[in-house]
């Protein structure tokens, strides 16, 4: 057993040679993205941390790196310390000749899926075709307003349950093609990527794990993070034109528009960023933010705690206690991350006094009438409709606190294992 497989720091000396795993870089700023693609683990390191990676993987010890750092900089480094830090990362393969555990890596979604299978995704031509095709389609409606639908387009049938069912399947499978258009992205870029069911607030989400992205050059990145709201608007583009050519009374015209309406639905959802949506990754990555959500939210909680400490104290010791998390950032990163506090706050206190004033009430309307639709009494119809909204609506809110749970076990478990590493 090595000195890790406890989970204490691996013993380093000034003479040992470290064997580091296959791993990738990329200059961002003042800084260098080092991470390891395979376990979807990144850091972000200054000058003189990519340059002892780059010594150190070209086999000189923990003694020479150091001497040959502090002779281009002038400052002293601990290598030592450096090389556990990155054996905890996973980035380690062997300390002399100390193997280090290196845990399965996580399960990617459709592994058989190739980059070479998927490398069109990344063709510079594809995002001018997603703009040709957008166009016409505001060309069209621009001609021809009337070919929007409006909200009634989605009650295409006078049953309710085929209503409900059919949006609902629709939907997830615009919502899958939406996820795998992110996947496909990601794995032209080399990414693994995996999909999975998530929560982000009231909200029961698909979502796409493609970290490791963030080593990729910016255009690969940008396109990985907006091939989802592509996919939607070139759906949508697609049935502005099939509404163009059918006959408004068709059965053809009506779906088309009910469909139309389902793929453009999510996208004022995108703008959604205090939940990470698709756009808050393209603004934290235009930002140059490391982590927009957590230093965001690390700042709302500081100014949250400082005006509770000034309503009971006064305005003089408002200042006394704990430190601005976000004087440690980089300038850049603090104006960004303030601003973003604010909309993080004001974005979730709206978003869920909306649940709890519109969405709450709704659902809990709908499952009441349809429980009181099995009452005996009802027709063979009434009770197959009543069943359905309560399979359909019943069954999104289990999934959502099944997904909640689940999730909420896996930071606990996270957060037990960070604290036994320490």
């Amino acid at each position: 057993m090595t000195d890790t497989a406890a989970g204490t720091p691996p013993r380093v000396g000034p003479a040992a040679r470290v064997v580091l795993h296959e791993l990738s870089v990329r200059r961002d700023r003042d800084e260098w993205i080092v991470g390891r693609m395979a376990t979807r683990t990144f850091v972000a390191l200054p000058s003189a941390g990519a340059r002892a990676v780059r010594l150190l993987s070209e086999g000189l010890s923990v003694a020479r790196t150091q001497e040959r750092l502090r002779a281009d900089t002038g400052e002293e480094f601990d290598i030592a310390d450096f090389v556990a830090d990155l054996a905890a990362l996973g980035f380690v393969a062997r300390i002399d000749d100390r193997p280090l555990p290196d845990p399965a890596p996580p399960c990617a979604s459709l592994p058989w899926l190739r980059p070479r299978h998927v490398r069109f995704a990344l063709h510079p031509v594809l995002p001018v075709a997603v703009a040709v095709l957008t166009a016409a389609a505001v060309v069209t409606l621009l001609l021809r307003p009337g070919l929007l639908p409006g909200y009634r387009a989605l009650l295409w049938s006078p049953h309710g349950s085929v209503v409900l069912l059919s949006g609902a399947a629709a939907g997830w499978t615009l919502l899958l093609a939406h996820e795998l258009a992110h996947l496909v992205t990601a794995r032209a870029a080399g990414v693994p990527g995996r999909m999975r069911l998530g929560t982000r607030l009231q909200f029961l989400v698909m979502q796409t794990d493609i970290s490791g992205i963030e080593l990729a050059p910016r255009r690969h990145r940008l396109t990985a993070y907006l091939a989802g709201i592509a996919l939607n608007l070139s759906v949508a583009s697609v049935l502005v034109q099939v509404l163009a050519v059918t006959d408004p009374a068709s059965t053809a015209h009506q779906l088309s528009a009910a469909a139309l309406l389902l793929a453009l639905m999510p996208l004022p959802f995108q703008l959604m960023v205090f939940t990470r949506t698709d756009v808050y990754f393209v603004l934290q990555d235009l930002t140059g933010c490391r982590d927009l959500y957590g230093d965001g939210l690390a700042y709302a909680r500081y100014r949250y705690r400082r005006a509770l400490r000034t309503l009971r104290r006064g305005a003089r010791t408002a200042g006394a206690g704990e430190d601005d998390p976000s004087a440690r950032l980089p300038r850049h990163e603090r104006r960004a991350v303030r601003v973003y506090s604010v909309v993080l706050v004001v974005g979730t206190a709206a978003c869920l006094a909306f649940m709890a004033a519109v969405t709450l009430p709704l659902d809990i309307a709908l499952l009441a009438r349809a429980v009181r639709g099995l009452a005996p009494g009802n027709t063979p119809a009434g009770y197959a409709d009543s069943a359905a909204v309560l399979v359909t609506l019943g069954g999104v809110n289990v999934l959502w606190l099944v997904t909640k749970w689940r999730d909420h076990r896996s930071r606990r478990r996270a957060e037990t294992v960070a604290r036994r590493g320490t």
